[in-house]
């Protein structure tokens, strides 16, 4: 028996009583000759629906109300039946859709029938069973700025209150468009198609509290205008706004004055970023925005009005903003991608580069891979657009904030605020009375007199701080590239900016002129060599990064002796930087390494690990997704190549967490392969620089993320099967990065108070301390206690005092070298510790 039979025959049709059931009968016949699966029809290409369309309106109504009644009557129907009930719901939405001329009677009968047949038990709202949007969008299309009488405005009111029955997120949407096109239809009625009808933003969240209370306050002129702008921001669906959209806003914006619209705007940005999200205290959640989807929308849509005008402090706020939506709400992700598109579409839209510069910085502080492509799309777009490279439009788009050499100064009266940037992420503000001497508070008539200005000033030390980590971290990724620049370019975006050259002249530079190239840094107002020769550069030179793995072991070696004499510290590591060869058995491997194989890795941590270095990597998780094995990637474009970094997962003890993804993942082989045809690339035909790069990006991974780190791994359970490898890594040989953490501890103990009773000795530093002596591994800065090698487990306090701080290091950050010096100072003093924790374990012998 064919499924058209089968249906006949639950059905029991009465053909012979209502002509309406036998065109129905004929319609169902017409789609299954035409339609096997009886899903996505294309009724325009039936001949019986083309038939229905040339009936009369009144017609089509009863046909309508017929199907309605149909697919009611049929809700019992099998499972497998339920195909039917489909196809009668894709007819009437069809239906609804046409050019149909409805009148009072017609509107209350149809929307009568969609409130009283929906399921069974009433509990929720018809829009979910019927078209009911499309009905509303035709009547109020139809009846848009006409009286209505007494039957359909009861008819409607009675489908908004029928739309109110649920309050579940899924459905607000829906359910709001419904409401908010009936209101108008009702607000237009009663008041005239030309009356501006109040719109604010919905609900109650702490947006709709702060800024609904604000524009009611506003003169009545202002008001209205808001209105007509909160009615655009509800319009505001998609991913970029509509040339409409922008167009018509533009209008209503002048109307207002754009200092108007920022002035607010820029407050309602501010609570929804200082908004916390709504994590329920349960064990299987998923938390919500702060904001309700309605007010996400509208904030989306007020922000794609920003794109008509350029200013340093809304820009700053989107950026902000955008930051906030990209936080991340446990087991759901994202607080409100859609609201952070809409930032990073306005950052590239705006005018002039300012945009594009917090585009940049975002670019190193967001971690998701679809939004990584996505600034990276903004940026190449805006690149190609101006017709340089991504580098060139980053280094155009670096704000220098009015510094000079990493200052500025204010005037308020007669006293000065002068800011300045003492290391990476840290500026000083000092306030300056009229006699040059200091004062160490705000002095309390610029907080009253200038608040504006003060707040500007703030405003400007928290951007320094963000910008010059982010430029700090864009400068370093620069040893990937190879990049050349022409030296009028360095000069002016490098050497000459306000914050830029702060970076810059901290750090080694090569200078090519033809064929000659020198090693330099720009000290004491010139040019110098390692010698401390100063050099006179041709402004025909190009620059670009000096890298060890390119030098000589005497070259590096006189470099690091010029830092350390002249005590200059790096803020990105150079001179004292990994340097990974390629070695004989990756020779012999050809196109893969194994170097950094066999590690256990703690995956969220390598996640994030990973992204802040720019690569590429999704979590994996316990259950079926397709993937046997995963990888970290990251693209080089400059030299057509993917690195891979492979891992798996640690399939053992159940060891995922509530979101089934694996705790834990194993490493293996790192490859290249070529851009242009996937294939795989010797390791001999990789640049030295580029492999040097990415295997020290790896190590950084490996060193960070292992489990043998962690020193309460073992003792907190772990994986049993992998024990082994803990103690093996925890205190077995060092790394790179451990070799040169030794390095510099060999120079830094002598200079310290504990010298006398500390020393480096092989993989560790070992410390006497007055009940036992100590040995701390310098790769995992775990501890062995002598004589029988048993292990001390002390967990780092971070907030404990950084012993490196008042110390001269080359370089900055080195967070495993804090550790270990507090570690030593600790127990240099082991006669004086109280932690019972720690006590226990130094008396167990």
């Amino acid at each position: 028996m064919s499924f058209l039979d089968k249906i006949k025959n639950i059905i029991n049709k009465k053909s012979e009583v209502d002509p309406n059931e036998d065109l129905f009968w004929k319609l169902i016949t017409d789609i299954a000759k035409n339609n096997q699966t009886y899903y996505s029809v294309d009724f325009k290409k039936l001949s019986t629906y083309q038939e229905i369309l040339k009936f009369n309106d009144k017609q089509k109504v009863e046909i309508i109300l017929f199907l309605i009644e149909k697919k009611h009557q049929h809700e019992k129907f099998l499972k497998a039946e339920l195909r039917l009930t489909h196809i009668i719901n894709d007819i009437i939405t069809s239906l609804v859709k046409e050019k149909i001329s409805y009148d009072e009677m017609d509107i209350y009968n149809i929307i009568t029938a969609f409130i009283t047949h929906k399921n069974k038990d009433g509990e929720l709202p018809a829009f979910i069973f019927w078209p009911v949007n499309q009905f509303v969008t035709k009547v109020a299309s139809q009846y848009k700025g006409k009286e209505l009488n007494y039957i359909l405005k009861t008819v409607l009111e009675d489908l908004k209150n029928d739309s109110n029955l649920i309050n579940a997120q899924y459905y607000d949407k829906a359910k709001f468009k419904i409401i908010e096109k009936i209101d108008s239809l009702l607000f237009e009625s009663e008041n005239g198609s030309d009356s501006v009808k109040p719109v604010l933003f919905f609900e109650s969240d702490v947006l709709s509290d702060y800024a609904n209370l604000q524009i009611e306050n506003l003169p009545k002129e202002e008001k209205i205008l808001w209105y007509k702008i909160l009615t655009e921001a509800r319009k505001a669906t998609g991913a970029k706004p509509s040339d409409k959209f922008l167009k018509e806003t533009k209008n209503i914006l002048e109307q207002l004055s754009i200092e108007k619209f920022k002035q607010l705007l820029n407050e309602w940005m501010t609570v929804t970023i200082q908004s916390k999200d709504e994590i329920p205290e349960q064990e299987y959640f998923v938390g919500t925005f702060a904001l309700s989807l309605q007010n996400t929308d509208m904030l989306k849509g007020l922000v794609w009005m920003c794109s008509h005008f350029n200013d340093s402090q809304t820009i700053y706020k989107i950026s902000k903003l955008a930051e906030r939506c990209y936080q991340k709400i446990p087991n759901k992700g994202p607080a409100a991608a859609g609201l952070g598109n809409a930032c990073l579409f306005t950052l590239y839209k705006t005018e002039g580069l300012e945009g594009i510069s917090q585009l940049s910085r975002l670019k190193l502080r967001i971690k998701q891979n679809n939004t990584q492509t996505l600034i990276e799309k903004y940026l190449y777009q805006a690149a190609e657009e101006q017709g340089i490279s991504i580098y060139e439009i980053e280094d155009l788009a670096a704000d220098d904030f009015d510094l000079s050499d990493g200052k500025r100064t204010w005037l308020f009266d007669d006293y000065k605020a002068e800011i300045s940037l003492l290391n990476i992420g840290k500026v000083e503000t000092k306030w300056i009375k009229p006699d040059e001497n200091l004062q160490k508070t705000v002095p309390t008539f610029v907080k009253e007199k200038f608040g504006a200005e003060f707040t500007a000033l703030k405003n400007i030390v928290k951007q320094v701080e963000q910008n010059s980590s982010s430029q700090r971290d864009r400068i370093d990724r620069m040893f990937r590239s190879g990049r050349k620049m022409p030296w009028q370019h360095f000069d002016t975006y490098y050497l000459s900016h306000g914050l830029i050259s702060f970076i810059a002249k901290k750090i080694i530079w090569i200078i090519t002129e033809n064929d000659t190239s020198v090693s330099a840094i720009w000290i004491d107002n010139s040019w110098r060599n390692s010698a401390n020769e100063v050099l006179n550069p041709s402004k025909n030179s190009f620059v670009s990064l000096w890298h060890p793995s390119l030098e000589t072991i005497k070259d590096v070696s006189d470099w690091r002796n010029f830092l350390i004499e002249n005590k200059i510290q790096q803020p990105i590591k150079q001179a004292f930087r990994e340097v990974y060869l390629l070695t004989e058995a990756e020779i012999n491997t050809k196109n893969y390494s194994n170097r950094m194989a066999a590690h256990i890795l703690k995956q969220h941590q390598f996640n994030i690990l990973a992204k802040t270095r720019g690569w590429k990597y999704s979590l994996m998780g316990s259950y079926d997704d397709g993937r046997e094995n995963e990888s970290a990637e990251i693209i080089l474009k400059e030299h057509n190549l993917r690195a891979e970094f492979w891992v798996s997962e640690v399939n053992a003890d159940n060891q995922f967490n509530d979101a089934g993804i694996w705790n834990y993942v194993a490493t293996d082989q790192v490859r290249f392969e070529n851009l242009a045809n996937n294939e795989p690339v010797d390791l001999i035909n990789v640049p030295a620089q580029v492999f040097s790069e990415i295997m020290r990006d790896v190590d950084l991974f490996v060193g960070v993320a292992s489990v043998g780190n962690d020193p309460t791994w073992q003792d907190t359970g772990g994986v049993p099967a992998y024990r082994d490898y803990w103690q093996s890594y925890s205190f077995g040989d060092l790394s790179e990065v451990a070799k040169m953490r030794k390095d510099i501890l060999t120079n830094l103990v002598p200079r310290l108070k504990i010298n006398k009773i500390a020393e480096v000795k092989d993989k560790f530093l070992v410390v006497q301390g007055k009940l036992r002596t100590y040995k701390i591994h310098i790769g995992s800065t775990n501890i062995l206690m002598e004589p029988n090698d048993q292990y001390l487990c002390i967990v780092p306090d971070r907030s404990a005092k950084n012993h490196t701080d008042n110390l001269f290091l080359p370089f900055e950050g080195d967070s495993g070298l804090s550790i270990i010096l507090s570690k030593a100072f600790l127990l240099a003093d082991d006669d004086k510790i109280t932690d019972s924790t720690i006590t226990s374990q130094i008396n167990q012998k």
